[in-house]
C-alpha cells in the first residue's frame, strides 16, 4: 500500500525548504510494517514492494527498483549505467560493491583533449561516443542477486516489462527534463520517436508511453541471464553505437563489453555522536567525503544550534570547503591510484581539519591536508554537474537493508540509445585534462579506469549496534551534502524522517556559497556574508534523495519533497 503526506506541512522547523520542480510526497510511517522501498518515482518503489511481498529480500526489491526505474525515469539511472550497492544486516555486516561504468582499453589521458591541444567543450564531448563508460549495473545485479537474492532472477524483471510493453504515464517531472534536455533525450531517431510528437515537442505529461525494445531487451535479459548482455549482438550494439560516436582512435570495443566486471570493495565506516557510518569507497568519493564533513563538525553542539542558525550553516559550508578540497585532491578508482583512504578517515586527522573552523568568522583559503598514507596528491580539474541519477533503499522483513544509488550521469546519459534504454555520459566525470601545472591528475583518464563519483549510498547504525537509517541522493557533486545534511537532520536536529530531507541545502564545495533558491537561507545572506562568505548566491540545485528510518514503531520511509518519489510499504 502507497502512504503519502506533503513534507512541506510536516514542521515549521522545515524552514520552508522549496522544490525547484513539482512538490509531491514524502512517506508516512507505517505502523509494524515488515519491510519497504523508497525511491524516486512511485512506480519503481511499487515494483521493489512487489518483490517484498512475493518473499523476496531487500537486494530482489532493490534490483526490481532499479529495473523499473529504466523504463520510468529514464533520464536518470538505469541498465546503459552503474551503480553503488551498500547492504547492511541488523547486526553490522556491511557488503559494498561496485558497479561503476569502466572507459574503454583504448581511452587515455587525452581522450578529451581536441586537435587544438584544449579541452573540448563540455556538451561536445557529452553527447558523442567519447563519454561513454562500459555499463555495471547489470553485473552489479548478477553479483548481488548471486550473494543475497531469494528470488528467481527472472522474477525480478516482471513489474519492468510490464510497464515497457503495456505503458506508464508520463509525469510532469520527466516531461520537464525532456524540455530542458532535449538535446541528448532526442539525439537519435528513436528517442525522438519514443517521447516527442510530430511537432518536435514532448508528449504531454499524462501521455500513455510504451517502449517495445525496451520490454524485449528486459525479457532477454530475464530469461538468458546477463550474460546476454555482455556478450554477443547485444555487446556489438552497444559499442557499434558508441564506436559510430566516437570522433578518434580507442573507441569502445565488444572485447570493452565483454570483459566488465562488477567488483567487491572495502567499505568505510566511522563513528560520529557514537552512530555508525558505512558507505561505499573509492572510486565513489561519497563516504569519505560524508564523514569528513560530519566528523569536522562533532566538537560543536549542532543540536543546540538548530536548523534555522546562520551560525549553523556557516559551520556546514566551512566543513564542507575543507572536505571538497580533500575530495578534490586525493579521490579517484584505487585500482589505479593509491587512495588514503585510512588516513582521510582517521579521527585525529579530522578532528585537526575541524579544529581550522571558527564559529566567528570564514577560512580565507582553503586547501587540501596531508593525511596519514598519502602516495599522491596531485591537483584536480573542475567536475561537471550530474543530473541523472537516482537513489533508492530497501528494507525486507528480515531487517537487512540495501541503500542503492544507480545513475547514467547526466540527464538521458550520452543521448545514444541501445535496446531502447540511454547510455550513460559517465566517463565526463573524469578530469578532462591529465595533468595541471606539470603534476598527474588522479581522477585522469586511463583505458579500464572507473571515473571518480559522488555518489554516497549510506548505511547508519545507532549507538546500540542496530541497524537505524538507509539514506542516499543524487545530484552530482550535492550528494555527500545532501546525505550529510539529512544526517545531520536526523542524528543532531532529531527531526522526523521527511522533515530532515526537506531542510534546505547549502552547497560549498569551495570559494562560491550556494544555497537553494526560495528556501528560508536566502533570507540569512547577510548573515553569512557579515561571516566571511563574500560570494553567496541563491540557485537552483539538482537535489533528489530518499532514506528509510527505523522507529519504535517500525521502518518508515521517505523521499525527497523536490521529487516525485514515494515509499512504498511491504
Amino acid at each position: 500500500m502507497l502512504f503519502r503526506k506533503i513534507a512541506l506541512a510536516a514542521a515549521p522547523l522545515l524552514l520552508g525548504a522549496c522544490a525547484t520542480l513539482p512538490a509531491t510526497t514524502v512517506a508516512a510511517p507505517q505502523s509494524g510494517s515488515a519491510g519497504l522501498v523508497s525511491a524516486a518515482d512511485p512506480r519503481a518503489a511499487e515494483a521493489g514492494a512487489e518483490m517484498l511481498r512475493r518473499g523476496g529480500s531487500a537486494t530482489d526489491a532493490a534490483i526490481a527498483t532499479m529495473l523499473a526505474l529504466t523504463v520510468v525515469e529514464p533520464q536518470s539511472s538505469g541498465i546503459g549505467g552503474g551503480g553503488f550497492f551498500v547492504r547492511g544486516t541488523p547486526d553490522g555486516e556491511i557488503a559494498t560493491l561496485d558497479g561503476r561504468e569502466t572507459a574503454p582499453v583504448g581511452a587515455d589521458g587525452e581522450w578529451f583533449i581536441g586537435p587544438d591541444g584544449k579541452p573540448l567543450p563540455f556538451m561536445n564531448a557529452v553527447i558523442s561516443g567519447l563519454s561513454v563508460g562500459v555499463p555495471g549495473n547489470i553485473r552489479l545485479a548478477e553479483e548481488a542477486h548471486r550473494r543475497y537474492g531469494k528470488l528467481e532472477w527472472a522474477a525480478l524483471f516482471e513489474p519492468a516489462t510490464r510497464l515497457a510493453r503495456d505503458g506508464w504515464s508520463l509525469s510532469e517531472r520527466s516531461r520537464e527534463f525532456l524540455v530542458r534536455a532535449k538535446n541528448r533525450a532526442a539525439h537519435q531517431a528513436e528517442g525522438r520517436t519514443l517521447f516527442y510528437g510530430a511537432d518536435g515537442e514532448p508528449l504531454p505529461a499524462g501521455t500513455v508511453l510504451r517502449n517495445p525494445q525496451l520490454a524485449e531487451t528486459l525479457g532477454q535479459l530475464a530469461t538468458r541471464g546477463p550474460d546476454w548482455f555482455y556478450s554477443g549482438p547485444n555487446a556489438a550494439a552497444i559499442a557499434g553505437e558508441v564506436a559510430a560516436e566516437t570522433p578518434r582512435q580507442g573507441a569502445m570495443t565488444v572485447a570493452d563489453v565483454t570483459a566488465y566486471q562488477g567488483k567487491e570493495r572495502p567499505e568505510v565506516c566511522g563513528d560520529y555522536r557514537r552512530y555508525r557510518i558505512c558507505g561505499m569507497g573509492p572510486p565513489s568519493s561519497g563516504a569519505t567525503t560524508v564523514y569528513a564533513i560530519l566528523k569536522q563538525l562533532e566538537r560543536f553542539d549542532l543540536g543546540a544550534l538548530g536548523p534555522r542558525s546562520p551560525t549553523f550553516w556557516h559551520l556546514f559550508a566551512e566543513s564542507q570547503r575543507l572536505a571538497y578540497a580533500d575530495r578534490e585532491r586525493y579521490l579517484a578508482d584505487s585500482d589505479f591510484v593509491s587512495v588514503p583512504v585510512a588516513g582521510l578517515t582517521d579521527p585525529d586527522y579530522l578532528a585537526s581539519r575541524g579544529a581550522l573552523i571558527s564559529p566567528a568568522r570564514t577560512l580565507a583559503t582553503v586547501s587540501a591536508g596531508t593525511p596519514a598514507g598519502v602516495a599522491l596528491a596531485p591537483p584536480d580539474g573542475a567536475e561537471p554537474t550530474e543530473a541523472g541519477t537516482s537513489h533508492f533503499v530497501a528494507i525486507d522483513g528480515e531487517g537487512n537493508a540495501v541503500s542503492y544509488t544507480s545513475t547514467i550521469e547526466g540527464s538521458f546519459g550520452s543521448g545514444i540509445m541501445v535496446g531502447g534504454y540511454y547510455l550513460n555520459n559517465e566517463l565526463t566525470d573524469f578530469s578532462f585534462v591529465p595533468e595541471v601545472e606539470g603534476r598527474v591528475v588522479a581522477n585522469r583518464v586511463e583505458g579500464g579506469k572507473r571515473p571518480r563519483s559522488s555518489m554516497a549510498p549510506t548505511l547508519v547504525y545507532d549507538p546500540q549496534g542496530r541497524l537505524f537509517m538507509a539514506v542516499g541522493a543524487a545530484g552530482g557533486g550535492t550528494i555527500p551534502v545532501q546525505v550529510a545534511r539529512a544526517l545531520i537532520g536526523v542524528i543532531d536536529f532529531r527531526l522526523p524522517l521527511d522533515g530532515a530531507l526537506a531542510l534546505p541545502v547549502l552547497f560549498s564545495p569551495g570559494d562560491t556559497v550556494s544555497i537553494e533558491q526560495g528556501s528560508a537561507l536566502e533570507a540569512m545572506i547577510p548573515e553569512l556574508q557579515a561571516l566571511g562568505h563574500a560570494q553567496v548566491t541563491a540557485r537552483e540545485l539538482p537535489l533528489k534523495i530518499n532514506a528509510a528510518l527505523r522507529t519504535p514503531s517500525g521502518w518508515v520511509g521517505a523521499a525527497d519533497p523536490r521529487s516525485e518519489g514515494a515509499a512504498v510499504s511491504e
